[in-house]
C-alpha cells in the first residue's frame, strides 16, 4: 500500500526525532512547514521548554516582500536572534521530515548567518 504524503513525512519525521534530542546546552531548531507559512522553534526537550521561536506570521516578517524562500530565510535569522537573546549559541537542526532543500534550507541558512551553529 502506498503512503500518503502526510504519513510518509510522519515516518521520516520519527524516524530524525529518535536520533534528535534537543538538551539545554544544544536545543533543536524544528522546523513545521506549511503550504503559506513556515514556523521554527528552538526546542529543549529534556524540560520540554520552548526557548525561542519565530514564524512567517510574525508582524516584522509578514510586512515583508519576497517569495516564501527569501521570507525563510527571514524567520530563520529572526529565530536565532530570539535564541541567541535567551542564551543559545549551539543547535540541533531538526528538518521535521522535509527535504533539506529550498524554504527549509533557507531557514537554516538565515540562521546559520545569524549565528547559530549546527
Amino acid at each position: 500500500m502506498a503512503l500518503s504524503r502526510t504519513d510518509r513525512r510522519q515516518r521520516l519525521r520519527y524516524r530524525i526525532r529518535k536520533t534528535i534530542s534537543g538538551t539545554a546546552t544544544t536545543p533543536r531548531l524544528a522546523v513545521f512547514r506549511s503550504n503559506k507559512e513556515i514556523y521554527a522553534q528552538v526546542i529543549d526537550d529534556v524540560n520540554g521548554v520552548t526557548l525561542a521561536s519565530a514564524s512567517s506570521r510574525d508582524k516584522e516578517i509578514a510586512k515583508a516582500k519576497g517569495n516564501k524562500v527569501e521570507i525563510a530565510a527571514l524567520v530563520g535569522k529572526a529565530v536565532a536572534e530570539k535564541a541567541t537573546k535567551a542564551g543559545v549559541e549551539k543547535v540541533a537542526f531538526d528538518r521535521g521530515g522535509y527535504l533539506y532543500h529550498g524554504r527549509v534550507k533557507s531557514l537554516a541558512d538565515g540562521a546559520r548567518e545569524a549565528g547559530l551553529k549546527f
